[in-house]
């Protein structure tokens, strides 16, 4: 090898964690902005790199999603966490939901992810199992303490902040930015026990129906040109 191909790998290698950091910051933007199913040749323009360079990097959408957003779903487990251990599980529940809510509201690709259903991400679907599991825990111990209404399931919960959540951008960018404060503080309303509450009609969702519904609820369709996204 000569001096010059031994100067020139460095550079390429420098060129290619250049390239990937730009991808990352117009992807962090693009997805911000327009959600996850933002063209990924769009991303690739803002960076100012070719299409090829983006799927060399990132072969598919779930991949730069990933790499995208894997330290903001950390920070919703750890969010969880914190709710977990609170003394009362109610101001556990509704501080660890105002969290989750203000990250949907600060970010559309953000509120993609927690509000619905995208193959092909690996931190996502432990960020939705503890989201869960979150859930779960504090609203057995609120129906112990009395607090929450006893036929409330885990499946109503996430439907009702699913489908709440989508509406968030909507919401925030007609009005205000902590617009959906009044909503979320309405549904969690809905949650309090109550003497004279009447049962609720219907059977709740199953975990299966439930997988279900949030897959419709996503914008998540392959575009053309898209490379197996799953998205």
């Amino acid at each position: 090898m000569t001096v010059g191909a031994r100067g020139a790998a460095p550079r390429q290698r420098r060129d290619a964690r250049r390239n990937r950091e730009l991808l990352l910051e117009a992807a962090h933007e693009v997805f911000t902005e327009q959600g996850l199913d933002a063209p990924l040749d769009v991303i690739a323009r803002r960076a100012g790199v070719g299409n090829a360079t983006l799927y060399r990097h990132f072969p598919a959408r779930g991949d730069l999603v990933d790499a995208v957003f894997r330290d903001s779903l950390t920070g919703t487990m750890e969010a969880g966490e914190r709710a977990r251990s609170a003394t009362d599980a109610w101001a556990g529940l509704t501080g660890y939901l105002d969290a989750v809510f203000a990250a949907l509201a600060a970010d559309r690709g953000s509120n993609d992810l927690m509000t619905t259903r995208l193959r092909g991400v690996d931190s996502l679907e432990a960020v939705h199992e503890h989201n869960r599991a979150t859930v779960d825990a504090l609203l057995v111990r609120c129906r112990d303490e009395g607090t929450v209404r006893a036929d409330v399931t885990t499946e109503d919960v996430l439907f009702g902040l699913a489908a709440l959540g989508r509406a968030v951008p909507a919401l925030t960018a007609a009005t205000a930015p902590d617009a959906w404060r009044r909503p979320l503080a309405l549904f969690l309303a809905g949650l309090r026990a109550a003497p004279t509450a009447p049962p609720l009609p219907a059977p709740a969702l199953t975990a299966a129906e439930l997988a279900g519904v949030l897959g419709e609820l996503g914008p998540h369709r392959t575009r053309p040109g898209d490379r197996d996204s799953g998205a």
